[in-house]
C-alpha cells in the first residue's frame, strides 16, 4: 500500500480560514485598496500568444534586481514567499537537521522544515514579543541548518534589529538564515542595503554568505492573487537554490504585470502612507478603548481581547468585517489580529470596534498601551 513519508504524515496542516471571505477583508493582511491601475491595464492587454508560451522569468528578475540594487544572480522570483521558504528547506535541510524559529510566527516555516524531516526548534519571543537574540544564540548547534525570522514578525508586528540578525548569521555559518521581509514597505528597514550599488549588506558583513531575504508583492502592492515573491542572497548560494526551482514557477500574467507594479511607486507610496497613518490612528483608538495591544511595524495590529476573542471576531463578522483570531499562537492567548488598510476602511473598522467593545462589555475605562 502506498503511504506518505513519516515526516509528511506527522505534519500539522496550515489551514487559513479562506472559505466565506465576504466583507471587508482585514484578516489576511492583504491590501484593502488593490493593485495599481497600471497593473490592471496590463492584465487587460494580455493576449493568447503570451498565455500560450511558457513563462520566461529572467527579464522580470533583472528588473527586480535593478530595483533592489542587486545583481540578477542574487535574485530569484518565486511563487509567493511560501515557495521561497520551500526552496530553502529543500536546498539546505537533511533529515535530522534542525530548523530554528522564534514563535509565534508564520506557520509555513515549521511545515516546510518538518516536511524535509528536520526537527523544528522553537524559541519563545521575549516580553511583549521582543526578539530573543540571546536565546536564539544559545539554541544554536552544529545541527542547525535553517533559521527563519520574519521581520517585522507576523502576527505580532515586532521588528528585529539588523545587528542581531547579522550576529546570528555569523554565529551559525552552516545555517541558511532567512529574513522574511514580507512587510518591509510598512517598516522601512531591510537587510538589503541599497546604498551600495550592485551589492547588499549580505555582502558587507564579514563576507558571510548565509543570509537570505524574502519579499512579497502580496501586501503593499496588492497582488496576493498572482503569487509573486522574491528570494535574494549571495550569488553562489542562490545558484544552489536555483537547482531545485522550476524554470516555470511564476506564471506569465504575474511576470507581465510585475514591471508595471514596480514602476508605479507613486501608487504604492500613497497606499503605504495611508496605512502608516491609520496604524497609528488605530492604535490610539485601541488604547482609548482600554484594549491591550502591541505597537506594530507592519500593516496590522495584534490586540488582546481575552476570553471573548471568538465572540469579538463573530461580532465584527456580523458587521461585515473579517479579522483573524490568533488565540492558538504561542503567547497570543485571547488575541486577535486586525489588518490596517485605507482611510475609508479604517474609519469603518474603528466605528465597528466601538460598537463591539460596548456590546461585549470589553471597555476597561482606562486607556492602555504596550511598548515593545
Amino acid at each position: 500500500m502506498l503511504e506518505a513519508r513519516e515526516a509528511v504524515k506527522n505534519l500539522h496542516a496550515y489551514r487559513p480560514p479562506l472559505a466565506g471571505r465576504t466583507g471587508l477583508r482585514l484578516d489576511f493582511n492583504e491590501s484593502t485598496a488593490g493593485c495599481s491601475p497600471r497593473v490592471l491595464a496590463r492584465l487587460r492587454s494580455l493576449d493568447a500568444e503570451l498565455l500560450a508560451r511558457y513563462p520566461e522569468r529572467e527579464p522580470a528578475e533583472k528588473e527586480v534586481a535593478s530595483f533592489l540594487g542587486l545583481d540578477p544572480a542574487q535574485v530569484l522570483l518565486t511563487n509567493g514567499v511560501d515557495e521561497a521558504i520551500h526552496l530553502l528547506c529543500s536546498t539546505y535541510l537533511n533529515p535530522g537537521d534542525e530548523a530554528l524559529i522564534v514563535v509565534p510566527t508564520f506557520g509555513m516555516y515549521a511545515i516546510f522544515a518538518q516536511a524535509e524531516g528536520a526537527r523544528v526548534v522553537e524559541v519563545r519571543a521575549g516580553d511583549n514579543f521582543t526578539f530573543p537574540a540571546e536565546d536564539v544564540l544559545a539554541k544554536l548547534s552544529p545541527r542547525t541548518r535553517l533559521i527563519a525570522v520574519a521581520n517585522p514578525n507576523n502576527p505580532t508586528g515586532a521588528a528585529v534589529e539588523r545587528d542581531a540578525l547579522i550576529q546570528i548569521a555569523q554565529a551559525a555559518p552552516q545555517a541558511a538564515v532567512l529574513v522574511d521581509e514580507a512587510y518591509f514597505e510598512f517598516h522601512g528597514e531591510t537587510l538589503i542595503d541599497q546604498t551600495f550599488a550592485g551589492q547588499t549588506s549580505i555582502d558587507q558583513t564579514g563576507q558571510i554568505e548565509n543570509p537570505f531575504v524574502a519579499r512579497t508583492f502580496s501586501k503593499a502592492y496588492g497582488l496576493a492573487g498572482l503569487r509573486i515573491g522574491i528570494l535574494a542572497g549571495e550569488a553562489r548560494q542562490m545558484a544552489m537554490v536555483r537547482l531545485v526551482a522550476s524554470p516555470y514557477n511564476v506564471n506569465a500574467a504575474a511576470l507581465a504585470v510585475l514591471p508595471e507594479a514596480l514602476q508605479d511607486q507613486e501608487y504604492v507610496g500613497r497606499y503605504v502612507a495611508q496605512v502608516l497613518s491609520n496604524r497609528e490612528r488605530l492604535q490610539q483608538e485601541l488604547g482609548h478603548l482600554g484594549l491591550h495591544y502591541w505597537p506594530s511595524h507592519a500593516n496590522f495590529v495584534l490586540v488582546r481581547i481575552g476570553s471573548a476573542h471568538a465572540e469579538f471576531v463573530r461580532a465584527l463578522r456580523d458587521r461585515g468585517i473579517l479579522v483573524r483570531d490568533r488565540h492558538t499562537d504561542p503567547g497570543c492567548e485571547g488575541s486577535v489580529r486586525l489588518t490596517v488598510g485605507s482611510d475609508e476602511h479604517t474609519e469603518t473598522l474603528i466605528g465597528a470596534l466601538r460598537d463591539v467593545v460596548e456590546q461585549l462589555g470589553l471597555r476597561t475605562g482606562l486607556p492602555t498601551e504596550v511598548r515593545a
